[in-house]
């Protein structure tokens, strides 16, 4: 469990692609947390008229842009997936943003605490320092791979390859300071959620705000 100093609270939220992240994040914002989603933001960003947009074309060529103006996502994970360098160049141009723009909301959001939602916390290495607990949200693999196949019509080898990508289930349990279970009783969650944000108010009210 990390050591607690004397940074305002926050939450960093995180787990395997189909454990169920946003479920939980919106769960904890009917309490009253802020939750900052990363993955939101990098939608925002790469959308028609996106401050990411510009910066894309210009690195990648109009091909990457789609005719409604924001990023062709398909086509940029097919560059990317098999293309390390290019995967670097995406990830110079957007990280930047994400965080200047993760740290907006953060400053602007209102909220008992905040609770930021990050898919990769674990692999960036940064964000577990950053944070004063980690929420893993943890599923067996075969449910993450049913949920992701039906979610996104893909076939069972491409959701295998995304989780390939990812950290393992293990690494991700062993950074956690805690750890929700949603293997598939989503009727379990709000209880759990309950107990969890009843915690971190406690957490918070013990921390200066800002």
């Amino acid at each position: 469990m990390q050591t607690m100093d004397k940074k305002p609270f926050s939450v960093g939220l995180t787990g395997g692609i189909g454990s169920g992240k946003s479920t939980v994040a919106d769960l904890f914002g009917a309490r009253g947390a802020a939750i900052i989603d990363t993955d939101r933001i990098a939608h925002q960003l790469t959308a028609a008229d996106g401050l990411a947009i510009e910066p894309i074309r210009q690195a990648f060529g109009a091909d990457f842009i789609g005719a409604d103006g924001a990023l062709d996502r398909a086509r940029m994970r097919e560059a990317v997936f098999t293309d390390p360098e290019r995967k670097k160049l995406l990830e110079s141009i957007l990280h930047p943003l994400i965080r200047q723009e993760t740290e907006h909301a953060a400053r602007t959001t209102p909220g008992d605490y905040p609770i930021f939602v990050v898919p990769l916390l674990v692999e960036s290495g940064r964000w577990v320092q950053r944070v004063s607990r980690v929420l893993v949200v943890d599923c067996p693999e075969d449910v993450q791979i049913r949920r992701v196949m039906q979610r996104s019509q893909l076939s069972e080898e491409q959701v295998r390859a995304i989780m390939a990508t990812q950290t393992s289930r293990e690494s991700r349990l062993a950074a956690a300071d805690d750890i929700l279970l949603n293997d598939g009783d989503t009727s379990r969650l709000p209880a759990l959620v309950d107990t969890l944000h009843e915690r971190y108010l406690a957490l918070a009210a013990q921390l200066p705000q800002g």
